[in-house]
């Protein structure tokens, strides 16, 4: 019976890459998928790509595919990536440059495209935010970008189509790990098992190394082996939908039922109803049984037809984070603390512009001095300030009234930190999935 092995690259756009290196090496795998985008990052891809026409893809996919793309052609691994955020042309085109400088040959890259539909925004500005239940048009000067979750189907053409690189721009995270096991196995969409099996298996790895023990860790209650050495997982599924999903042996971190069983209701609202691109996914009934040490066996898991619309996630402009920090040590650190947060405080007060969401914390407990004793007064205490306001401009008030501590008092503050920060929020709304066209882009070396 046929079975093909898949690698989980990266869980968020910044993770680390040896343990997916170590993946393409070790692990017999014949695919590995990175996934790279949470809801704002996109929205900030877009702004990116905004000011140069050439980027707006992640940051980390040329120096990731430098270090990936040898050991890949060297161990017959397709690679599999949304890291094209909201420029896959332009990471296709630097991926084959990077490719050709580095005399790699007999690869086909794909570009997954279709998903941004700003430039048609218009279209839904009656359609409701799924979170508020207000139109979209109260947003309308805002919005900076506009991008759907597609789905598998992209992915399987590329596939179909030979290619071993493939760079998407907003996919769901189930369905880059979803696409391989269509491809190679044939799965139809009525075939409900497989389709929630595959999903299934898409969920467990799309947050890498989560379901290996690093959300998992909590010392003196679930203890994780060698968590500096945390490894990232993989599967091994068969054309009958029966797998396992495991980690490599001399990697760090674990592969159990509670890991599982953690990474399966992480983020899901309904386990009977998890909605995604392809499929309306059942986790319900879904069975995660230890066979071996870090070898888990999973079932059960069903689905339903997909719906007729896609999430579309819009990000628009909210107004401006002004942050500051002042640090206060040794004695009497706390009162003084304290008595500089009531001095900021009653000084934002005096501004004529309003603030909102405004937060003044103390934080801190042994970054300036020693302790070994937590259960009295620390010894250090670090004063956190920060607020939401329209203008960039206000928001600097905000930071340079905490640094303004120095020398207004109380006595012994340092270590002042200050920065402004545009906030990128995200409304989302459904969009018939006939109004998006998905085309697919090749280029060979």
């Amino acid at each position: 019976m046929k079975k093909i092995r898949i690698g989980s690259g990266a869980g968020y756009a910044g993770d680390r890459l040896e343990p997916a290196l170590e993946l393409i090496k070790k692990g017999e795998l014949d695919y590995i998928c990175f996934e790279g985008l949470a809801e704002r990052t996109i929205a900030l891809a877009q702004k990116a790509k905004k000011e140069d026409s050439k980027k707006g893809y992640n940051e980390l996919l040329l120096y990731r595919m430098e270090q990936v793309l040898p050991l890949a052609i060297k161990h017959k691994v397709k690679v599999i990536t949304n890291m094209g955020a909201a420029n896959p042309i332009s990471a296709m085109e630097d991926i084959a440059k990077l490719a050709h400088k580095m005399n790699l040959n007999n690869l086909k890259i794909a570009a997954v495209i279709g998903d941004d539909i700003h430039e048609n925004i218009s279209d839904y500005l009656d359609f409701p935010i799924i979170e508020t239940g207000k139109p979209l048009s109260n947003l309308t000067e805002q919005i900076i970008s506009a991008n759907a979750y597609l789905g598998c189907d992209g992915i399987v053409e590329a596939l179909q189509n030979r290619a071993n690189i493939i760079i998407t721009g907003r996919v769901a995270d189930p369905s880059l790990f979803l696409a391989p096991m269509i491809y190679e196995f044939g799965w139809e969409k009525l075939q409900a098992d497989y389709w929630g099996t595959g999903t299934l298996v898409g969920h467990l790895l799309e947050c890498a190394g989560q379901v290996t023990g690093g959300y998992f860790a909590d010392p003196g209650k679930k203890e994780v082996p060698e968590l500096w050495n945390l490894g990232f997982p993989f599967v091994e599924i068969k054309s009958n939908g029966e797998g396992f999903i495991s980690k490599l042996q001399d990697a760090g971190g674990m592969v159990t039922k509670a890991t599982c069983t953690e990474q399966l209701l992480y983020e899901i609202h309904d386990p009977e109803n998890y909605i995604t691109p392809d499929c309306t996914a059942d986790f319900s009934k879904v069975i995660f049984t230890p066979k071996s040490n870090d070898v888990v066996y999973f079932k059960g898991a069903s689905s339903k037809p997909a719906t007729e619309t896609y999430k579309v996630s819009v990000g628009y402009e909210n107004g401006f984070i002004g942050e500051g920090e002042m640090s206060y040590g040794g004695a009497n650190c706390l009162k003084r603390a304290m008595l500089a947060k009531d001095v900021v405080e009653k000084r934002l007060g005096l501004l004529p512009f309003s603030i909102k969401d405004l937060r003044l914390d103390l934080i801190g407990i042994n970054s300036l001095l020693p302790k070994s004793d937590y259960s009295n007064e620390p010894n250090e205490v670090r004063l956190r300030v920060a607020g939401k306001t329209i203008l960039k401009t206000e928001a600097q008030q905000i930071a340079n009234e905490v640094e303004t501590l120095y020398t207004n008092g109380p006595s012994g503050g340092g270590g002042a930190t200050k920065k402004v920060s545009e906030i990128i929020a995200i409304a989302s709304i459904l969009v018939p999935k006939k109004d998006i066209q998905i085309s697919i882009t090749y280029t060979t070396l």
